[in-house]
């Protein structure tokens, strides 16, 4: 051997992890006993071997927290042992501070309904607890992930009670402050801008003169407006179906789970929950999920007309519009030396379209469930709440690494305001509009200014046709 070769091991030589049997209704199956999921995991993970996606963080949060809150209320209620519950909740309680994590690895395209990721989590639960009652991995006598982590519950009412929590989960700690955010900055450049008369523009084309301030402060009042909607949206998600089992009749239930389970939930997450009036219905629709994506694709295609105005307005810096200077954060090409590139903005939109795509597979999704049961729900998860999380990445992103950096060049939108043709439009109450339109064609033809043109023909007085064009007052809003 090569003195530099490793000193391996050979294979006879090295131990031979330690594994367990687990049993289920299809047979026998040898599992790493380093593994907390088990056996119903270990066949998803061969049969789905598809994307390399493994569910979200937030997700899998919202699904531990219904566990810990079924657990709590049936050890309650007697329906299963109170050190089993407690057992639960700790490992639930392990789980929601970030261990384990590695432990749920079943693909986002997997068995219909999310039955192979709800498995997973009661395996991984259960094992643990019974780690935490001195017990070893696989000893489903004393704590089972269906009898016990699973007890009066099913797929059917636990992933869409879960994709509501991850939702709202998701929603208040992402896009919510990050909307905030954005609508702070934007009123702060709305004010620090106020001032600033620059050309208005209507299909590229010149029109008559606004103010910079106003132009952000209508990006302000549009995100404003998508934060009710996404505020009316998001509150439908608080009726949930948990407690309706298989169907929705509550087979295998105490009488008072799904009450009690609503109430502590609501407790545990910090969110008005309540148990839905028809769980049934409840479980059957996913409209709720449609109009909350649906909120948010209307969000995202305003935020894409939004970064393309900040790049049209910052184009340049020699050829373009160049009215704006967004801050540079890194260098923008691998060859052009000293080139910046408007990559906040660019970046929002990449998400934005994704965030429209993912509305369709939704939607898609949502129509095709069948009887008393979605089982598309898996990709609304995933989705979902995907969308919530990138968009309100995105646009924390864009606020602090672009809109709170913006400048104004002055100079520049005021020497574009008073070359515009569209002046012109401010004319016509004076003048009629044929006479303001051959005006704006001469000095189109000659260069002459509107106001030379104007006094040459004599239209106006010069004293007149100083208050008619000034662009102070003709770029403020009537009635502001």
């Amino acid at each position: 051997m090569s003195p530099l070769a490793p000193d391996f091991p050979a294979e006879s030589d090295r131990p031979t992890p330690a594994t367990r049997i687990e049993r289920d209704s299809m047979g026998e199956r040898q599992i790493s006993d380093s593994n907390y999921y088990g056996i119903q995991t270990l066949r998803a993970i061969e049969n789905f071997t598809i994307s390399g996606l493994k569910p979200l963080p937030t997700y899998i949060e919202a699904c531990v927290w219904i566990k810990k809150a079924t657990a709590i209320v049936n050890g309650e209620l007697g329906c299963i042992p109170l050190d089993v519950s407690q057992a639960i909740g700790q490992a639930a309680d392990e789980v929601l501070t970030g261990h384990l994590r590695d432990q749920f690895v079943v693909d986002i395209y997997q068995a219909g309904a999310g039955t192979s990721h709800h498995m997973n989590v009661n395996e991984v639960l259960a094992n643990r607890a019974l780690e935490l009652l001195g017990e070893t991995k696989g000893n489903y006598q004393r704590v089972s992930p269906n009898d016990h982590v699973n007890y009066g519950q099913s797929t059917n009412d636990v992933i869409p009670t879960a994709i509501r929590i991850g939702a709202l989960l998701a929603w208040n700690r992402t896009l919510s402050p990050a909307l905030d955010r954005a609508i702070g900055v934007l009123h702060q450049k709305a004010g620090e801008f106020r001032s600033v008369v620059k050309s208005g523009r209507t299909h590229l084309q010149d029109a008559v003169p606004v103010r910079l301030g106003d132009t952000f402060g209508a990006w302000a009042q549009i995100l404003t407006q998508h934060q009710i909607w996404l505020s009316r949206s998001c509150a439908d998600l608080t009726a949930l179906g948990l407690g309706g089992s298989a169907v929705g009749t509550g087979l295998n239930t105490h009488p008072q789970y799904r009450r009690r389970v609503s109430e502590v939930l609501a407790d545990l997450v910090n969110q008005p929950i309540v148990s839905h009036s028809y769980p049934m219905a409840a479980m059957q629709s996913m409209g709720c999920f449609v109009q909350v994506s649906s909120a948010l694709r209307n969000l995202a295609q305003d935020l894409v007309k939004i970064s393309h105005d900040l790049r049209l307005l910052d184009s340049g810096p020699k050829t373009g519009l160049k009215e704006i200077q967004l801050p540079p954060v890194q260098p923008g090409s691998s060859i052009m030396p000293g080139k910046y590139n408007p990559v906040m903005a660019e970046m929002i939109s990449m998400v934005c379209f994704q965030v429209m795509g993912y509305d369709s597979a939704i939607t898609f999704a949502a129509q095709a469930g069948q009887l008393e049961l979605n089982v598309m729900m898996p990709l609304i998860a995933y989705n979902l709440i995907q969308s919530v999380e990138i968009l309100g990445h995105a646009l924390a992103s864009l606020s602090d690494r672009c809109l709170a950096g913006i400048t104004a060049n002055r100079d520049r939108c005021l020497a574009y305001a008073e070359g515009s043709l569209a002046l012109v439009t401010a004319l016509n109450p004076h003048i009629g509009y044929l006479n303001a339109a051959a005006v704006a064609k001469e000095s189109l033809e000659t260069g002459k200014s509107l106001r030379q043109i104007v006094l040459d023909r004599g239209l106006m007085t010069p004293e007149a046709l100083a208050e008619v064009l000034n662009l102070e007052q003709m770029s403020q809003i009537q009635g502001k």
